[in-house]
Formats: C-alpha cells, structure tokens, sequence
C-alpha cells in the first residue's frame, strides 16, 4: 500500500469524516435497553457478533462487489452499460435488505452525505459522479465504494478500513450508552483485530448472489428502537 492510498483510507475510516456515523449505534442502544448488553464483555460480544454475522456476509461483499462495478462503469461504451445497470441496481437491492426504517435512513443519509463530500471536494470523474447522483437514495457502502475508487484504492484495503470504520463506532457507542471506560473500549477495538482480517477475507470469497443479510434479532431490536423512550442514538 502507498501512502496515498493510505492516507485517504484513514481519511474515509476517520470518525472525523462529516457523514453522521457518530449519531448511530445500528442496534447496540436498542439491545443495551432490552439488557442484552450490561457489560464491556456483554458490549464485546456484540460487536464481533455484528461484525461476523452481519458485516462479513452481508454488507463488505457488497462493498467489494460496488467496488469492482465503479472500475466497470464506462457511459460511453454500450459494452459496459450492463455493469453500471447492474451498480444501481444492486444499491436498490440493498436498500431494500434493512431490516428496519432506522436502518434504511440511516444507509442512505450517511449515503446522501458521502455523495455531497464526494461532489464539493470533485473526487473521481464527471460521469462516475453523475452515475452517483442519480442514484436516490444512495446507500452508504455505494458511497463509500465511490470514494475508494476515486482514490484508487485496493478492494482488501477498504474493506478492512469499513470495517475498522464499524468497529470503531460501534465500540463508541458503547462507551456512552453502556458505559464503557475508555480502557475497556481499546480492549474491545484491540481485540477486533483479527477478526476485521477474518471478515474481510470471507467477504473477498462471497459472490454476489450469495450476500445474506438474515439479522432477525437486530431487526426486531432496530424496530423497538424507533419507539424507545430515550434514546442517544439514531439508531
């Protein structure tokens, strides 16, 4: 890996990044209210739940298969007019796959806000960003696969930066909502290590027609969220 390409993955993983990651906790509130998650242990066990049930199968093969169709995607050769068909409409399909309304706003506002950054800072070309405009609404690992691609970037590479991304978040909202000393959250990302290159490799191994994004529990969790009577997260 170049430190370009480096550089702008950190970029793309960064907390920083203005697309609102921090304002959801894609489950984890909902389950720390229904006493599933008491304990950093409790907190621990699901995020590498999440990350080996719900991300590995389902979401960073997405990821990886909208990577390989942005290299595809031409405008101007008819030839290639089926990969980006099949782009838009695999980020359609994927929209429809949350599991819940919270979930769906959540891809597509971290999706619409990605799109925004991607136009005002003029990443990648012109037809690639008009193929990304006209998708509404657009999910957030589309987005994100955009980005990749304008800067280049290696499939394996982002895909361990999303999920690292994931993790990261996931584990901050556990410090706020369990809570978590800042401590036991390292202890939580540290030990995450081997399990993110765990994902991303059986991501890398996941064909398109075999995504599987069955998450029962998260989706009843998610759906009782949106009634909860308080609530930190978005999600």
């Amino acid at each position: 890996m170049n430190i370009a390409e480096l550089t702008a993955l950190l970029h793309l993983a960064s907390p920083a990044l203005p697309i609102g990651a921090f304002s959801y906790s894609q489950g984890l509130e909902a389950a720390i209210d229904a006493r599933l998650v008491e304990t950093a242990d409790d907190a621990a066990h699901w995020i590498a739940h999440g990350l080996a049930n719900v991300l590995a199968p389902g979401e960073l093969p997405f990821l990886a298969h909208q990577l390989e169709r942005w290299r595809a995607h031409d405008t101007d050769n008819d030839a290639d007019a089926a990969a980006t068909q099949a782009l838009i409409d695999a980020n359609a399909e994927f929209i429809a796959s949350r599991e819940s309304a919270e979930l769906r706003r959540e891809t597509a506002q971290m999706g619409w806000s990605l799109r925004q950054l991607c136009a005002q800072l003029e990443w990648g070309d012109a037809a690639r960003r008009a193929t990304l405009d006209r998708m509404t609404p657009v999910a957030q690992p589309t987005a994100f696969a955009f980005a990749a691609y304008a800067h280049d970037a290696s499939t394996e590479a982002t895909l361990a930066a999303y999920a690292f991304s994931w993790v990261e978040n996931q584990t901050a909202a556990a410090l706020k909502a369990v809570p978590l000393g800042q401590v036991a959250g390292q202890r939580i990302v540290v030990a995450l290590r081997p399990a993110i290159a765990d994902a991303v490799a059986r991501a890398l191994a996941t064909p398109p027609d075999s995504l599987n994004t069955f998450a029962p529990q998260l989706g009843i969790l998610s759906a009782r969220h949106e009634s909860q009577y308080s609530r930190l997260f978005r999600s």
